[in-house]
């Protein structure tokens, strides 16, 4: 009886021990015991609103400074979040909210217009912590883009959803639908017109021949919106959301909503958010390579995002930018073309606004 009794035991242990070691999906990280995370003081954010041809001379004061009324905004509010412990998550997302409602923006509200006249939108988030993401593509009715991608991580089995089926997604879960017409800004209209106009001159130079955009696009600025954030507990994310290129084909899909291209966040590594021309940064795997680098080549963020930038994707032809910040809370603000709007505040809650030459952004309180 007692051999029995000890046969029963020893097998209820090996069962239990067996399916405590059940295998972790490929490729995330053990998840850190909620007792063991340590909340620190160390935090910070960065945010981008798009980057290209951006000049002094083109910009009146009054723009400039709307511009930045609604960047110290955006980066007010995901700051406040993260100063209250809320989750680096949580900051991306209302940060983007912000730029998305903005006309200023190629996101949301302010999406530029595709070759037949509508609005199609992409977004992405990840969480550096799990290595989860969301992303979408190709949607004309969600308010808020990045709330979707939100939701496909969460709440999908998903990573990425497009079209019709990822507004069908969004309506099983509540989120805030919108007419058409509410992405329609004039003058985000009349840059399409323009750039038709020019198309059509150049094919009718070519004798009528297929006449593709990319001759204007290093002409007109980027304004994809980005944030990245790092919380109180340590974890990384990292968000990305943009109405694409103007005049964009065939249902383009531009880097953003590619997971390592325009969007990546790891908690061993950095959080990057990618703008400027997407074919290039998903051909670069941008946002991943600034990772791999700092873990392959223990490279600073510093030192892989000027490498990747300045380097590697100027050689391939691209031009744009990232933001990034790493699990110290170091941030980068890299870009190879004239003029990105940035912003960035640390744990003191010093505020950085730039939107022209890199050396050109500085704390506020310097100015």
């Amino acid at each position: 009886m007692k051999k029995l009794l000890l046969l029963c035991c020893l097998t209820v242990a090996f069962a239990c021990n067996n399916a405590s070691e059940e295998k972790k999906p490929i490729g995330q990280p053990d998840p850190v015991p909620t007792s063991d995370k340590v909340e620190t003081d160390n935090f910070g954010i960065v945010l981008h609103g798009g980057a290209g041809t951006i000049l002094k001379e083109n910009m009146t004061d009054s723009l400039e400074n709307a511009y930045k009324i609604v960047l110290e905004e955006a980066i007010q509010t995901g700051h406040d979040i993260l100063k209250n412990g809320g989750t680096s998550l949580e900051a991306v997302q209302k940060t983007i909210n912000i730029l998305e409602d903005s006309p200023l923006f190629n996101a949301g509200k302010g999406a530029v217009f595709a070759n037949d006249e509508t609005n199609q939108m992409d977004a992405a988030i990840m969480d550096g912590e799990t290595l989860n993401a969301g992303a979408v593509a190709g949607v004309t009715t969600v308010k808020n883009p990045i709330n979707l991608a939100f939701q496909v991580m969460e709440h999908s089995p998903h990573v990425l959803l497009s079209g019709k089926g990822a507004e069908q997604f969004a309506k099983e879960r509540g989120l805030e639908l919108v007419d058409p017409s509410y992405f329609y800004t004039e003058n985000r209209f009349q840059s399409l017109q323009k750039v038709k106009e020019a198309e059509k001159r150049k094919a009718d130079s070519l004798n009528n021949q297929t006449a593709f955009y990319d001759p204007f696009i290093k002409e007109s600025k980027f304004g994809t919106v980005g944030c990245v954030a790092l919380d109180k507990n340590g974890n990384l994310a990292a968000g990305t959301s943009t109405g694409g290129m103007t005049n964009k084909k065939w249902n383009r899909i531009g880097d953003v909503p590619i997971i390592g291209a325009g969007t990546y966040a790891n908690n061993a590594t950095c959080a990057v958010s990618s703008t400027g021309w997407g074919e290039y940064f998903i051909r670069g795997v941008v946002a991943y390579d600034i990772s791999a680098m700092m873990e392959y080549k223990k490279m600073s963020l510093e030192e892989a995002a000027q490498v990747v930038i300045q380097d590697k994707l100027t050689e391939l032809g691209g031009e744009g930018g990232i933001i990034a910040i790493d699990k110290k809370g170091n941030i980068a603000m890299e870009f190879n073309s004239a003029g990105m709007y940035r912003a960035s505040m640390n744990k003191e809650g010093e505020l950085t606004i730039g939107i022209y030459k890199q050396n050109e952004a500085k704390p506020e309180n310097e100015k």
